[in-house]
């Protein structure tokens, strides 16, 4: 006689066979965008037995003078909002292998006939069965759940992408605002050199009879002015440089000086060059992806729909007559009431509101493109204009001025009035081409690529990171 154990193991074998597990883990990272594709970014572990308490790792902060390449690598691989990100892509990830298990089998116990009267009062005459049941999708729920969580676990993908430009972008704005910083320290050091210079001019004419000794105490103030000034900008450069270390994790920054020239202008390429990539923009490529996932939700829809047979094989044991045998059978809904015709319903809605912000998005992103590039413009156009027309001819004066003041040919108004429009003229320029660099970086960072090499070379070639300003090292 075949004993219990033997009908379980072939019941089990039955039902469960050929129920294999899926791949560990789908790689859902999407493509990167052209901009800073060379530099490494932080990437989460992709195994199941991680620490669950894992961190980003420290990096180490870079140390000796600061390039932009630097900052950019620092920034990719320490930052934990980008890291964060990457655990999301992973947690996609192991859903997607989640959304490719089949239903667990279930094993029933069951007993009749026992505890009752007469001859049934014990289990002389009970029954025993046991049952292993196992529920048959037929309409391809599986893989369509599958494709649907491997099509919304590329929408992670395309999130830590646009964390990573954003990053990019970020990074660069920091690196180009400490080095105007560092330019308007030096800035202010000019300025007060040349208050100083002013004022030993007229100490030098009080002493040769020239000028009054009140003299003296007008060329105080401006002195005075500066030396704020100076102070006042070298508490900025700390703040900073504080700034730009946060972004990679660090509170105390350990480099020497960022090395950079904001003077590096390039001319702007037209705006109809421009306006055909922003399909490089994550924020816009991803909607590809997007519709695709709510068209595979309308298919997932459809194929639950489709009732699932539950079959079940096990095995009755007569204790009465001591024989046993199997017992087999098939459930099968009859879709009579629920046909998921809701769910299906709401996955053709969400195709059409997909395709609806998809088109939304990208309006977002031109208009943010026109915005940004008319700020690029401008400032291009300005900076030229104080560097080619406005400041030499403004340092001319002021020579032509301070010359005749030292010879008493000019009053002490007049080489100070022609001081201040030389410094503000420095100054205006300096913040100029800080927003044109920031404006280069935030371009970039809308068409998903560098600025000026694609334009140049007319192709979508990578390049280490994005550059907006020449760094020496380079």
């Amino acid at each position: 006689m075949v004993r219990l154990p033997q009908y379980v193991a072939v019941a089990s074998a039955v039902i469960i066979a050929g129920c294999q597990p899926h791949p560990l883990y789908d790689q859902l990272d999407s493509s990167p965008r052209p901009i800073g594709s060379a530099t490494e970014s932080y990437h989460a572990p992709n195994k199941l037995g991680m620490d669950k308490n894992s961190v980003v790792p420290e990096v180490q902060s870079p140390v000796g003078d600061l390039t932009l390449r630097d900052a950019l690598s620092a920034a990719l691989l320490g930052n934990p909002e980008l890291a964060s990100y990457s655990y999301e892509v992973r947690a996609a990830e192991a859903r997607v292998v989640q959304a490719g298990a089949a239903e667990n089998p279930e094993l029933d116990f069951v007993v009749e006939n026992f505890a009752g009267s007469d001859e049934l009062s014990d289990f002389d005459g009970a029954e025993f069965t046991f049952v292993l049941s196992q529920n048959f999708p037929l309409g391809g729920d599986i893989t369509r759940r599958q494709q649907a969580a491997r099509l919304a676990g590329q929408s992670a993908g395309w999130d830590y992408e646009s964390a990573r430009i954003a990053l990019l972008a970020e990074t660069t704005k920091r690196y180009v605002a400490l080095v105007a910083v560092q330019q308007r320290v030096e800035l202010a050091r000019d300025s007060l050199d040349l208050a100083q210079e002013i004022a030993d001019v007229i100490q030098r004419r009080i002493d040769a009879g020239d000028l009054a000794i009140v003299e003296l105490s007008r060329a105080a103030v401006p002195l005075a002015e500066a030396k704020i000034e100076l102070a006042r900008a070298r508490r900025t450069l700390e703040a900073v440089r504080v700034q730009l270390a946060l972004i990679w994790g660090s509170t105390e920054p350990v480099f020497t000086e960022a090395k950079g020239d904001l003077n590096q202008l390039q001319p702007v390429p037209s705006m109809n060059d421009l306006a055909h990539l922003i399909n490089q923009n994550p924020d816009v490529a991803r909607w590809v992806v997007e519709v695709a996932s709510r068209q595979a939700e309308i298919e997932l829809a459809r194929a639950e729909a489709i009732p699932d047979i539950t079959g079940s094989l096990g095995y009755r044991w007569f204790s009465e007559s001591n024989d046993g045998a199997l017992v087999a059978g098939l459930s099968f809904p009859l879709p009579i009431n629920d046909r998921n015709q809701g769910n299906i319903l709401a996955a053709r809605f969400g195709v059409v509101s997909a395709k609806n912000r998809q088109q939304a998005v990208r309006l977002r992103i031109e208009a943010a493109l026109v915005l940004t590039y008319s700020q690029l413009i401008n400032a291009y156009e300005e900076a030229i204009a104080l560097r080619d027309d406005a400041i030499p001819a403004a340092t001319n004066a002021y020579d032509d001025i301070h010359q005749a003041f030292e010879q008493g040919n000019l009053g002490y108004i007049d080489v100070l009035d022609a001081e201040r429009t030389l410094i503000e003229l420095h100054s205006r320029y300096l913040d100029v081409i800080t927003d044109y660099h920031t404006a280069v970086a935030e371009v970039e960072a809308l068409i998903g690529q560098p600025l000026f090499t694609t334009i140049k070379s007319g192709t979508d070639q990578n390049v280490n990171e994005m550059e907006p300003l020449e760094v020496e090292d380079q």
